[in-house]
């Protein structure tokens, strides 16, 4: 018993430590990819000079960055839109 113990607790510290290890590893990584850059036809050779995957992976930002800014837009349409039909709404009820 106290040698499965002995055995046990070593590997559970190392897995542990391993695995803060790796979160902050995966944080650095993240906080090194938020370097943003706007590309147009005067650094198009800038853009041209990145790899495949870091274009891949900007074009992506790019797309996830519009979507977001398309639903906050739509949500602001509907929420004018519904304000808008009740105060129509309330005038046809007062005119009655």
């Amino acid at each position: 018993m106290l040698l499965k113990l002995v055995i046990i607790l070593p590997f559970i510290f190392i897995f542990f430590n391993l695995r803060i290890f790796l979160k902050l590893n995966r944080k650095q990584k993240v906080l090194k990819a938020k370097k943003s850059t706007t590309f147009n036809k005067k650094n198009f050779n800038n853009w041209m000079n990145l790899t495949k995957k870091e274009r891949y992976n900007l074009s992506k930002q790019d797309s996830v960055n519009y979507m977001d800014r398309r639903k906050l837009l739509l949500d602001e349409i509907r929420n004018e839109y519904k304000k808008i039909s009740r105060e129509n709404s309330e005038k046809n009820i007062k005119r009655k």
